[in-house]
């Protein structure tokens, strides 16, 4: 009997303790999701934040970049190391040399090195489902970083400048130029695009075309070539030499007997490669946009060579990717954000950062706490 007793009073406390002991796990904070917008349909929700209730201090942060030239890639590079150091992290940073096949092996090593984070600047949107997928599947979060991921579930969150609305001001800051420049209108223009692979392109110039499209329908603006459509206009890998190589083609062919007063360009490096090409042509510099405030352009501006410029600035993107890591780390989720847009999947949570149109006029405002471009503006 006493050995009866012994074995059902042992059985009660292993009951016991099995009732109150470790097995709970509480469930991690959710991501705070704002509503979808009420034009995106039947769009699918945003993708689940690929792992739950934050990771450890110190962990591997992976950054792909699609390369390192142009200044604002070597700025990002720099900074994102010095940034994610500063904040405890060990990064993982490498940049792809506009290879997709490199990028994507990239991606897949740091899921291998055991990344919580992977923030992805991608060449072409379109084309890493499977590796982001890879990702989320194994429990990283991934951030686009200035470029949407396009087609893939494998994406929690994008930070970028709206791509859109520096379309519209690269526009409003032509227009503001041939006046300055040029005088009253009409006006003879040109237009070129970015790279058909970068998402923003488009969207770009489907942002500047909202303005300039009124005006050449009504004849303040004569686009001489005919080239308005964006196929026609964009420049193949953001290449320089392409950009120049197709405005002596346009001067050469269209311009023997007329004036060019004005170009839109998407970036920096492109307008000053349009002025080149205008100065060897015998023609006189027209107002030209611009975009990423690179150094040589910040000094082109300031001298007159290129009416304006649109500042992205490097170390405000990084710091709001850095945000969010350090949110996700804390197991707080992906922050809330009014802006989603669709990437043909799901609709992703964006966060924008408003661009700044750069003249002679407001350089030394817009970079007043840039020491680095303030000095050039002498």
């Amino acid at each position: 009997m006493k050995k009866l007793f012994a074995l059902l009073l042992a059985l009660v406390m292993v009951l016991s303790m099995t009732a109150c002991g470790g097995g709970r796990t509480e469930s991690a904070p959710a991501a705070t999701t704002p509503a979808a917008p009420a034009d995106s349909g039947n769009a699918a929700a945003p993708a689940a934040p690929a792992a739950a209730g934050g990771f450890e201090a110190g962990a591997t942060i992976g950054v792909s970049l699609p390369w390192l030239g142009t200044q604002n890639w070597k700025e990002a590079e720099e900074m994102f190391k010095t940034e994610l150091e500063a904040a405890g992290f060990k990064p993982i940073i490498q940049a792809a040399d506009n290879k997709v096949p490199t990028q994507q092996q990239q991606i897949e090593s740091m899921i291998q090195n055991g990344a919580k984070v992977i923030v992805v600047g991608p060449i072409d949107g379109t084309q890493l489902g499977a590796v982001l997928e890879e990702a989320k599947a194994a429990g990283v979060y991934v951030i686009g970083y200035d470029r949407l991921l396009e087609n893939t579930t494998g994406v929690d969150g994008v930070v970028q400048f709206g791509s859109v609305k520096t379309g519209e001001l690269q526009a409003q800051a032509l227009l503001d130029g041939l006046k300055e420049m040029k005088g009253e209108g009409p006006w003879n223009i040109e237009l070129f695009g970015g790279g058909p692979a970068d998402p923003n392109a488009p969207n770009f110039f489907k942002g500047a075309m909202s303005v300039l499209q009124p005006l050449i329908d009504d004849g303040t603006l004569t686009v001489v070539s005919g080239q308005t459509d964006f196929t026609q206009c964009a420049t193949m890998d953001w290449d320089n030499s392409k950009a120049q190589a197709r405005m002596d083609s346009l001067l050469s062919g269209f311009y023997s007997d007329k004036e060019i007063h004005g170009v839109l360009s998407p970036n920096d490096g492109i307008a000053r490669a349009i002025i080149t090409s205008c100065e060897q042509a015998g023609q006189e510099i027209p107002a030209i946009s611009g975009l990423d405030a690179e150094n040589e352009s910040v000094e082109w501006v300031w001298s007159g060579r290129q009416y304006s410029t649109i500042a992205k600035p490097t170390d405000a993107l990084v710091a709001q990717t850095i945000e969010i890591i350090k949110s996700l780390q804390a197991g707080n989720g992906m922050p809330a954000t009014d802006v989603q847009v669709n990437n043909g999947k799901i609709d992703v949570l964006v966060y924008e950062l408003p661009p700044v149109v750069v003249t002679k006029d407001n350089a030394k405002e817009v970079f007043a706490n840039d020491p680095g471009r303030l000095a050039l503006l002498k």
